[in-house]
């Protein structure tokens, strides 16, 4: 065995016969030895690229629950609470694939594909190696040829046109500009030099010159693709579509929204900061409304976009008992139609809260102020669902969910008293 292979990426072919040597019950020190890996190679790939077939339906795997004499109700301090173990699922080679009990077994299942596995891991490398292809010299070099022509006026097209010698397109100079490349290594060459800059997009914030690479490892299995499997094997899970609306990023305040898509009910919880934390904080909130069992019916699917508030939401998916919360996917980048009730029903909340204003100004201030907008847009009746409101709806299909909802400060309006206007809050 060569040390460049065994140190090398994996490939497809090794990838399958890691997949045959799970298929066949093989051990990972036995598949590792066949393809000329250490054993830990072979553990870590099974456990990134495995994905779930089938979940669990209670939540605790109790190696007991056929013979549950507590109807099934299960807690952690259950006296005849055993944790179930599979030798093949959990230890080697640590999935589920050619195993004989796979089509009866209840517990939860987990396969290892190698073409998903192959096309998850070239995805994640092109994400991780995005940045500038260049050097310092080379953005000197084009420097010194712009930063005078630019001061006559003249375009960025114009200058490439004259100069093929720069070596780069129009777009790649644009986004050299614009992430302040040129004005880091001391050139008098910023976005406000370019003519069409008025009608071009000016980035929030200004990069470096090399984009730091981004751990994108949460979304392995997480994806919008991994979201669609998971539905297509799941076609009565309960979803919710998650997002943040604010009007100011520098000062808040922000506002963490959820739509129940079963019921077109929306849920707000107001925060004063932006945080991966305090997003975390009010999913956790929800749950402590609802409480663990309703919160686990209802939010089996948890799905938000990509926003950088919302990485750290894989922590949510697991209770300290080990038994799951919820299942969290991402939408696909610049793709927010994938979620695109909830951004349908942000409109509404946009008619009591409108765009370059300061919410605090409008009144809303705190958690109280935001039930009341959220009672009036949840209050306001929808022929799509057959002349009944969010509420109506959910207090009939869900009475004893509406009941918690209720007890929190979300209630249902007179029809002819729901108010969509930012004199609401005042």
């Amino acid at each position: 065995m060569s040390s460049s292979n065994f140190y090398s990426h994996l490939t497809l072919n090794e990838r399958i016969i890691i997949e045959t040597g799970c298929f066949n019950g093989s051990t990972k020190k036995a598949i590792a030895e066949t393809i000329g890996k250490d054993p830990s190679t072979v553990g870590k790939e099974i456990k990134a690229h495995r994905f779930i077939t089938k979940k669990f339906s209670l939540p605790l795997e109790c190696a007991n629950y056929q013979k549950c004499a507590y109807a099934r109700n299960c807690r952690i301090d259950c006296p005849d609470f055993k944790q179930f173990k599979c030798k093949r699922r959990d230890k080697s080679p640590g999935v589920c694939n050619g195993c004989e009990k796979y089509n009866h077994c209840r517990f939860s299942k987990y396969k290892y594909i190698a073409k998903f596995a192959n096309n998850e891991y070239s995805s994640m490398l092109v994400e991780t190696r995005v940045g500038f292809n260049t050097t310092c010299d080379k953005i000197k070099e084009i420097g010194t040829i712009i930063e005078p022509l630019l001061a006559k006026g003249q375009s960025l097209e114009q200058i490439l046109l004259s100069h093929p010698e720069i070596g780069v397109s129009l777009k790649t100079l644009y986004t050299y500009v614009e992430s302040s490349v040129f004005k880091d290594l001391g050139f008098d060459i910023s976005a406000i030099s370019l003519r069409r800059q008025v009608s071009r997009r000016i980035p929030k914030k200004l990069a470096n010159v090399y984009k730091k690479r981004e751990d994108r490892k949460y979304l392995n299995g997480r994806k919008y693709s991994d979201y669609k499997n998971y539905i297509s094997d799941n076609p009565s899970a309960k979803i919710v579509q998650m997002d943040t609306v604010y009007n100011d990023v520098s000062n808040g305040p922000f506002i963490q929204t959820f739509l129940f898509v079963s019921y077109h009910f929306l849920f707000c919880i107001y925060h004063e900061e932006k945080t991966a934390q305090s997003m975390n904080d009010g999913v956790l909130l929800l749950e402590d409304i609802l409480g663990p069992k309703l919160f686990q019916e209802e939010v089996e699917v948890l799905l938000t976009d990509r926003g950088s508030e919302f990485y750290r939401m894989y922590e949510i998916e697991s209770r300290p008992d080990s038994s799951t919360r919820t299942r969290v996917f991402y939408c696909d980048p610049m793709a927010s139609c994938q979620k695109g009730k909830l951004e349908n029903k942000h409109e509404e909340l946009r008619y009591i809260l409108p765009k370059e204003h300061n919410l605090n100004e409008l009144g809303l201030c705190n958690q109280e102020k935001m039930n009341l907008a959220t009672s009036h847009i949840n209050s306001s009746k929808r022929k799509k669902l057959s002349g009944k409101s969010p509420t109506e709806l959910m207090n009939f299909l869900n009475p004893i969910l509406f009941e918690k909802f209720k007890n929190f400060g979300i209630t249902e309006i007179e029809s002819d008293e729901v108010t969509l206007r930012p004199s609401l809050l005042k």
